[in-house]
């Protein structure tokens, strides 16, 4: 087998004379080119930034700011709401209180006035009763009375004779009965 060869051509091409001579940046015979590229760059890049970039980024400042401020003011507005609303809610339960006091002091007075005329009638139909039964009690007294007497007479009689044997005089029973006021 036959081993190929390696052959090393000398041909260069045109710009490698100047790759040798070291880094491109620290060369001086290239400075002028250098320096016009870096000022075109430089300004194309600021016309860039001063044209378009800061110009949208400005803009998303503002925005932002502006968006910022506006929540902040819609903040401040709810809180003054909320505020406003805390304290309706409180004169609400203020007035609320107080009407469920009046209403609980005027169902308190209408109960009592209530309860004082039941008690007032109740103590009418009381002595009304009272006073019936005190009637009925003096007429079966007075009936009781009238018996009491005939009872009397019937009892002594029946004693008289037991202790005699023989029959009580009546006329002198009743004469008894009338001293004795029975």
């Amino acid at each position: 087998m036959a081993t190929p060869q390696q052959t090393t051509s000398t041909v260069g091409h045109p710009g490698d004379q100047h790759l040798e001579a070291g880094f491109p940046a620290f060369r001086t015979d290239t400075y002028a080119t250098q320096l016009v590229w870096l000022a075109i760059a430089f300004g194309g890049l600021y016309y860039l930034m001063s044209k378009i970039a800061l110009p949208k980024v400005a803009e998303v400042l503002e925005n932002r700011r502006e968006r910022i401020a506006a929540d902040l003011d819609a903040a401040a507005k709810a809180k003054q709401e909320s505020e406003a609303a805390a304290t309706a809610y409180e004169e609400a339960i203020a007035s609320a209180r107080a009407k469920a006091g009046a209403l609980a002091k005027e169902t308190q007075d209408r109960l009592a006035a209530e309860s004082a005329e039941e008690r007032k009638r109740l103590e009418a139909e009381l002595a009304a009763k009272l006073d019936a039964a005190e009637r009925t009690i003096a007429e079966r007294k007075a009936q009781a009375m009238t018996n009491v007497r005939g009872i009397a007479s019937d009892a002594a009689s029946a004693i008289v004779e037991r202790l005699t044997g023989r029959p009580a005089d009546q006329k002198a029973i009743d004469t008894a009965l009338t001293n004795a006021k029975v």
